[in-house]
C-alpha cells in the first residue's frame, strides 16, 4: 500500500516536513502538501516510522531552498527577488575585479621579468618551479588558477553557467594555500589578516556566483558596456594605476582603484536618474566593505615600520575614499530600499 499524507502523521512525514522547513514560508504555503505527498507516494505506510529522507532528497531540497531565496522577479516575493538580484550583481562585479586583477598582475610581472635581465627572469621562473617551501605543483597552480576568473566572467556573460561556476571555484582555490601549506610543508600559518580576507573575498564571490546564478535566474546582462569592453576597461584602469603610482603597487592597489571608479559611476548614475536600483547599490556596498578590509589588511604588516611618505599618502587616500564611497552606497541603497517598500 502506498504512503499518503492522510490519517495520523507518520515519523517519515514529520521528518520530511522538518527538512522542508529549509524552504521559505511563501514556497511552503504553495507546495508543501504536494511535495510531501510525492515523497510518500511509493513508501509503504507500515515502514514509514523506520525510514528517513535520503541524502539526495535532502540535498535537492537544500538546493531548492537556495534557488527560492535567491529568486528572480516574478518568481518570488519582492524581498527574495531583490536579494537574489543583489547577490547576482555582487558576484558579477567581484568576479570582474578579480579576473582583471589576476591578468594585470601576471602581465606586469611577466613584463618586469622579460625586460630586467637574467636575474629577474630567473626569479620569475622560480615562482612556477617551487622556490622555497612551495612545491612546484602548488606554485604552478597558485600562478595559473586565478586566470580562471577571466574564464568565469566571459562564460557567465555568454550563458555558460556551469562553466562559469566551475571556473570560479577553481580560481578561488589558491586562496586556501596559506592555510593548507602549514599542514603539508614547513611553512608557517598566516601571520597577517590579508590571507583570511582574501579567502573570504574569493570564496564569497565564487559561492555567490554558484548560488544566485542558478538555472531559474535571469541571464546576466551588463547595463552599459559589452562584456569584453568592460573587462578591457577594468584591465586598463588597473594597469594604469600601477604604472602611474608604482610606489603604491601592492596587491590591493589596482583592484581597489577600479572599485572606486565603479562606485563613483554607480553613484553618478543614481544622482542622474533618481531613485532605483537598490540591488546594485547594496551589492557594491558589500563589495566595498571587502575592498576596505583588504586595504586595511594589506597595511597591517607596516605597523611600527616607517613607510615612504608617498606610499603612505596614497594608501590613506585610497582607504578613505573606499570608506566614504562604501558608506555613501550603503546609505543610498538603504534609502532606495526603504522607499520602494
Amino acid at each position: 500500500m502506498s504512503g499518503t499524507t492522510t490519517g495520523a502523521t507518520t515519523l517519515l512525514e514529520a521528518r520530511y516536513r522538518t527538512v522542508l522547513r529549509m524552504l521559505p514560508a511563501y514556497y511552503r504555503r504553495e507546495r508543501e502538501e504536494e511535495m510531501v505527498e510525492v515523497y510518500l507516494w511509493d513508501v509503504d505506510r507500515d515502514t514509514q516510522d523506520q525510514s528517513r529522507p535520503t541524502l539526495g532528497e535532502t540535498a535537492s531540497i537544500a538546493a531548492l531552498a537556495v534557488r527560492t531565496r535567491l529568486g528572480a522577479a516574478g518568481a518570488a516575493p519582492r524581498g527574495y527577488a531583490l536579494l537574489g538580484s543583489a547577490v547576482r550583481l555582487f558576484a558579477l562585479v567581484a568576479v570582474l575585479l578579480q579576473a582583471a586583477a589576476a591578468v594585470v598582475d601576471r602581465v606586469l610581472e611577466l613584463t618586469w621579468a622579460a625586460t630586467g635581465g637574467s636575474a629577474q627572469w630567473h626569479a620569475f621562473l622560480t615562482g612556477f618551479t617551487g622556490g622555497g617551501t612551495v612545491p612546484p605543483v602548488a606554485a604552478t597552480a597558485i600562478g595559473l588558477l586565478p586566470l580562471l576568473w577571466t574564464v568565469s566572467w566571459f562564460a557567465l556573460l555568454h550563458g555558460r553557467r556551469r562553466l562559469a561556476q566551475s571556473a570560479a571555484l577553481l580560481a578561488a582555490l589558491p586562496s586556501l594555500w596559506p592555510f593548507v601549506a602549514p599542514l603539508v610543508t614547513d611553512a608557517l600559518p598566516p601571520s597577517t589578516p590579508y590571507a583570511p580576507v582574501s579567502l573570504v573575498l574569493a570564496w564569497l564571490s565564487a559561492l555567490a556566483l554558484c548560488t544566485a546564478h542558478h538555472r531559474d535566474a535571469p541571464a546576466p546582462v551588463l547595463p552599459v558596456l559589452p562584456p569584453g569592453l568592460a573587462y578591457l576597461g577594468c584591465c586598463v584602469v588597473m594597469g594604469a594605476s600601477v604604472v602611474l603610482a608604482p610606489m603604491a603597487a601592492d596587491p590591493v592597489w589596482a583592484p581597489a582603484t577600479s572599485f572606486l571608479l565603479v562606485a563613483l559611476g554607480r553613484l553618478a548614475w543614481r544622482a542622474r536618474h533618481g531613485r532605483g536600483g537598490a540591488d546594485a547599490t547594496l551589492a557594491l556596498a558589500v563589495l566595498g566593505l571587502l575592498v576596505l578590509a583588504l586595504r586595511l589588511a594589506a597595511l597591517y604588516p607596516w605597523r611600527g615600520i616607517p613607510m615612504p611618505t608617498g606610499t603612505l599618502v596614497a594608501f590613506v587616500v585610497q582607504g578613505t575614499a573606499a570608506l566614504l564611497l562604501t558608506a555613501a552606497l550603503a546609505v543610498v541603497g538603504g534609502r532606495d530600499l526603504a522607499s520602494s517598500r
